[in-house]
């Protein structure tokens, strides 16, 4: 393989410090040590200029309908989020690759996730950032002669920095739904015991993979713990049923059969039946009914219970 050329070999000791990700990152948006060596330039070029780049900054900002919303006239959140804006940009500039620029941009997004900052207006900050110290840069006299790689290479650190706050903000985003969507499953999977051995889960809404296996796991501990002989699975408030879905809730009824416990799907209307019939889907020995007052009528002879029809008709209605 040769040599590795100077700068390479230079990177190599830089990235020695850094974590994993950041030399992933580092090769990725193809930042090298020529790169950081320009942008520390380019910040001892810029520092007697920094300050006055900041209120600038500053004067746009308080142009935009954001900024109202989050400082509202405090004016020592303003003093305290001016000095952390300060000391981000000198600390950009130092380009640091030990482990904490990762880690310090995301804190950023986090920041900007947990205040709810909107990322257009992150987004056109950083524009409106980058416009304003290149112009400086472009303004000094006499103009430095490399002054194209200090823009090229302070272009590239600055959109790795852009993409570390967005995703850290995309992530906590996720995180949170994900949550969010666990906290429904919770309250939207009530298997219910109706009768002595008989368990009932009515499902509302639209099933997808993650909640069938949420479904799957429920009932065959709620099917173990109550020792249940048969399993109402009620369907008449799902809206669509798909192949996937419908293979899914096939599989929670042979699930449950494995357990010695009888499965029957109820609330098959019409146009599920159409769908079934359309896609293929073979239902097997699964007992299917139309009405959850059938299914409840089926579960009761399977158990062995008896009861006037009369009474199973005023006990369905209340």
């Amino acid at each position: 393989m040769g040599d590795a050329p100077w700068y390479t070999k230079r990177l190599m000791k830089i990235v020695d410090k850094a974590s994993i990700e950041e030399k992933s990152l580092l090769k990725k948006f193809g930042i090298n040590h020529q790169d950081l060596e320009h942008v520390r330039a380019a910040g001892k070029l810029l520092e007697p200029f920094m300050d006055d780049f900041v209120e600038d900054f500053y004067r746009w900002l308080a142009d935009q309908v954001e900024y109202e919303s989050f400082f509202g006239g405090n004016t020592a959140t303003l003093e305290r989020v001016r000095r952390m804006q300060s000391a981000h940009w000198r600390n950009f500039f130092n380009a640091p690759m030990d482990g904490e620029f990762i880690r310090s941009r995301r804190h950023i997004g986090a920041i900007h996730a947990k205040i709810g900052l909107p990322n257009e207006i992150y987004c056109a900050s950083v524009s409106v950032s980058k416009a304003l110290l290149f112009g400086r840069l472009h303004n000094l006299k006499p103009e430095p002669a490399d002054i194209g790689e200090m823009v090229t290479s302070v272009s590239k650190l600055i959109f790795l920095e852009t993409y570390l706050v967005l995703d850290e903000i995309s992530r906590l985003q996720k995180e949170n739904i994900d949550e969010h969507n666990a906290m429904l499953l919770q309250v939207s999977t009530p298997v219910t015991p109706i009768w002595e051995g008989i368990l009932l889960l009515p499902l509302v809404g639209i099933i997808d993979s993650s909640r069938t296996q949420d479904i799957m796991n429920k009932v065959l501990s709620k099917i173990a713990e109550m020792r249940t002989k048969v399993f109402v699975l009620d369907i008449s408030g799902v809206g669509a049923v798909d192949t996937s879905v419908a293979n899914q809730l096939i599989r929670i009824t042979k699930a449950t059969r494995l357990m010695g416990c009888e499965s029957i799907i109820s609330g098959i209307s019409p146009s599920i039946a159409r769908t079934l019939v359309e896609l293929g889907i073979n239902v097997g020995e699964v007992k299917t009914t139309s009405t959850l007052r059938d299914a409840f009528e089926s579960a009761l002879k399977i158990t062995g219970e008896e009861i006037l029809r009369h009474q199973i008709g005023r006990d369905t209605r209340k």
